[in-house]
């Protein structure tokens, strides 16, 4: 660890089947070595894609907070969000803009800040825990 504190890689993922349905969040954290640091996973009940994907991203920022970090990569496979949080485009959906802004406030809170759309076969795990969730309901 570096003395601009920690640093930390998050992935996150949701997903529902039927949109809306049953729906789930996962969220991986990883260090800057690429050691999985915390896993997370979490059935949301009957919701929306997008609104999974939101949920799954305010988890992992949520424990990237909790652990500590300073320095803050999120990757995440959902390209309206990541527009989103971007300023790209704007939150249309009624439902989204809490989430949104919420997620905003927390991403405010780390010293630095990069967001980027990853390709869906870079998302495995997190993809795996929201799959997981959706599983055990």
């Amino acid at each position: 660890m570096s003395s601009q504190g920690l640093s930390l890689i998050l992935h996150s993922d949701g997903g529902s089947r039927g949109n809306p349905g049953p729906a789930g969040a996962g969220a991986v954290l990883y260090d800057e070595q690429g050691q999985e640091v915390a896993a997370l996973s979490r059935y949301l009940g009957r919701t929306t894609n997008n609104e999974a994907e939101y949920q799954a991203l305010l988890m992992g920022l949520n424990e990237a907070k909790r652990l500590g970090a300073a320095r803050l990569t999120v990757k995440m496979d959902s390209e309206l969000i990541v527009r989103q949080l971007e300023g790209k485009y704007r939150v249309k959906a009624p439902g989204l803009k809490p989430m949104y802004d919420e997620a905003k406030r927390l991403l405010q809170g780390f010293a630095s800040v990069t967001i980027q759309h990853v390709r869906r076969e870079f998302n495995k795990r997190a993809d795996e825990l929201a799959n997981q969730a959706m599983d055990q309901r």
